[in-house]
């Protein structure tokens, strides 16, 4: 099988299911972008301090494809088998991060990004899972969504916000505080 089919060069792609849609379309933009943020949890789980959350990196990936599955699907094509998200996807990020949290100083403000390459990485990672969650919202707009999707985007982004807290601890990075030149 090669990679190029030369069906792309019009400027449409193929959703599961077979339908045609332009490469601009809202879908395609939303689960490209849900691509982009498997790729930087990529960068973060190849980042030293995570070899210990080597597995939960992984577990996330998965997921994503799964997400990406989901809005890869045209909407109502019930022939096309597609995994589907589950509550215990969301719990596990909670339970993640509810032992991060065990260790962490309280927050009294907000933090710049930043301070370490692995922190800076999940920052990163937060950014893009937030513009993922804004275009999952629009699309729902048009075309429902299951709310698994949203719900796991908005718990992932509080988990990658945790995660650079904690990668903060552990490698004894400064968390400089954002405090408001009022």
């Amino acid at each position: 099988m090669k990679v190029y089919t030369k069906t792309g060069d019009n400027g449409t792609t193929a959703l599961f299911g077979g339908a045609r849609v332009n490469k601009s379309d809202l879908r395609i933009d939303t689960y490209g972008t849900v691509d982009e943020l498997n790729s930087h949890m990529g960068m973060l789980r190849d980042q030293p301090v995570n070899v210990h959350r080597k597995d939960i990196i992984i577990e996330i990936q998965d997921r994503l494809f799964t997400l990406g599955a989901i809005l890869a699907t045209e909407p109502g094509n019930d022939k096309v088998k597609v995994p589907q998200l589950q509550d215990t996807d969301v719990s596990l990020l909670e339970k993640e991060m509810d032992t991060m949290d065990e260790t962490l100083p309280p927050m009294r403000h907000f933090v710049l990004p930043g301070g370490h390459l692995s922190v800076s990485y999940c920052h990163v990672a937060r950014c893009v899972c937030r513009r993922a969650e804004r275009l999952v919202v629009a699309l729902n707009e048009i075309a429902p969504v299951d709310n698994h999707v949203i719900m796991y985007l908005n718990r992932l982004s509080d988990y990658l916000f945790v995660l650079s807290r904690t990668i903060s601890l552990e490698v004894n990075a400064e968390e400089i505080p954002w405090v408001p030149k009022m």
